[in-house]
């Protein structure tokens, strides 16, 4: 096995490729109780159009297969439903699809390896029928119908779609009603055998575990299956522009729920994880806790909670994401703006720079703590080309000039939207 290791959070990571294709990586925590396993495939939402290895015609399937297929896998030919079976071992098991990836999991502090008989068994035996595949359809269009009335849902799913013309990261991860009722179970078993082979997946465990030890007792349950060639995923060239600069939904919220969503390039190779950390830098500097633009937002009544900020990220897409509760979020989105335009003609200022390095450093090290989120970290971002350990190695590298010049290079006021829902 390779080991890397990282000095500044003393964490050893022990990565092996079989000769299947599957990507093992351990992550020993040392006389740490919890123990953590997810295994991924990189398959989500957006993958919905695609060449299947060996052939040649693009095969198309509905909106929502991922999601379907990632609710379908636990039940079992012998009529037991494997997350029941987990439940009885003491284990607590889940499942969830992302627009780029499928992971299934557990945790738990005892019968770890009983567990891991019934996890790895069902995640590599699917069982669809014409009857089962039929039932999941009420199931999962029920759970439709209540994302539609969840307001963080859909202000969310607006700001996507100001976004995007023809990206599927727009699209809604279960599809629609429409969509998952052309889903048959042949589709489904089409979909697990491209993208559930082990050269299409990654496995990441983290507890008191020998390494050695562990990987001989995964290798004893994995079934014979040969590593498939290149899934080559088809998407349409999706613009540059945004769609609309803002959308506006009423529903039932106490205070007015907003999105503002800042359309970005997909980062290049070797930018990946510097830029993200200097967007990291950037968004907490412009309307973080500590923020001056927070500070007078919090003064006149505007906001009296901090909005949380991501950025996201993939091959084909890039955007960022504020989200909060505002009195006025039109107010609120013309003062970020002014802020914006303050910072890009005056830079950023250093110390605070520093400052804000350092805490989002403090962040990153209670990350690598913890049995669940390390594995998370790394299992998401394997599937971008990344190790996660290189977030620890580049926040070092970033230095005012470079957030200037990504500030300048995203922080586009006609990239920007507004999704907002009131009462």
């Amino acid at each position: 096995m390779q080991i890397i290791e990282n000095s500044k959070v003393k964490e050893k990571l022990y990565i092996e490729k079989l000769e299947n294709g599957l990507t093992i990586m351990i992550i020993p925590k040392k006389g740490i109780q919890k123990k953590y396993i997810i295994w991924g495939t990189n398959y989500g939402s957006n993958d919905s159009t695609f060449i299947v290895p060996g052939e040649n015609q693009i095969t198309e399937v509905p909106k929502g297969v991922a999601h379907f297929l990632e609710h379908k896998m636990f039940e079992q030919e012998n009529g037991r439903n494997s997350l029941d079976v987990l439940t009885s071992l003491g284990v607590s098991a889940n499942a969830y699809t992302t627009n780029n990836h499928t992971a299934y999991l557990y945790e738990c502090t005892d019968n770890f390896y009983e567990a891991l008989d019934e996890f790895m068994d069902y995640v590599q035996h699917p069982y669809f029928t014409d009857e089962n595949v039929e039932k999941e359809k009420g199931i999962i269009g029920q759970e439709i119908m209540m994302y539609d009335d969840y307001p963080e849902w859909k202000v969310y799913l607006n700001a996507l779609e100001c976004m995007y013309h023809k990206n599927p990261v727009k699209l809604d991860i279960t599809g629609t009603i429409e969509t998952i009722s052309k889903i048959d179970k042949d589709i489904l078993y089409k979909c697990y055998n491209t993208f559930y082979n082990p050269s299409n997946m990654a496995m990441v465990i983290s507890g008191d575990f020998e390494p050695e030890k562990l990987l001989g007792e995964i290798k004893k349950r994995l079934i014979d299956k040969k590593a498939n060639g290149e899934i080559k995923r088809i998407f349409e060239e999706e613009p540059k522009e945004i769609v609309k600069e803002k959308a506006e939904q009423n529903m039932e919220v106490s205070k007015p729920l907003y999105t503002i969503g800042v359309k970005d390039v997909p980062p290049e190779e070797k930018e990946k994880v510097k830029k993200h950390i200097a967007l990291e830098i950037l968004l907490n500097i412009l309307i973080g806790a500590s923020s001056e633009l927070y500070k007078k937002l919090y003064d006149i009544g505007n906001s009296y909670s901090v909005p949380s900020i991501e950025y996201e990220f993939d091959k084909n897409y890039a955007h960022i994401l504020i989200n909060g509760q505002s009195n006025n979020p039109e107010e609120l989105f013309e003062m970020l703006k002014k802020q914006i335009n303050k910072f890009i003609q005056e830079g950023i200022n250093e110390e605070e720079a520093e400052r804000t390095k350092k805490m989002i450093y403090g962040e990153y090290i209670k990350e690598y703590n913890d049995v669940i989120d390390i594995s998370r970290m790394f299992l998401s971002d394997y599937f971008k080309g990344i190790n996660s350990f290189d977030y620890l190695e580049e926040i070092e590298a970033i230095n005012v000039e470079y957030l200037n010049q990504v500030l300048k290079d995203v922080f586009n006021e006609k990239k920007m939207i507004l999704s907002v829902i009131k009462n």
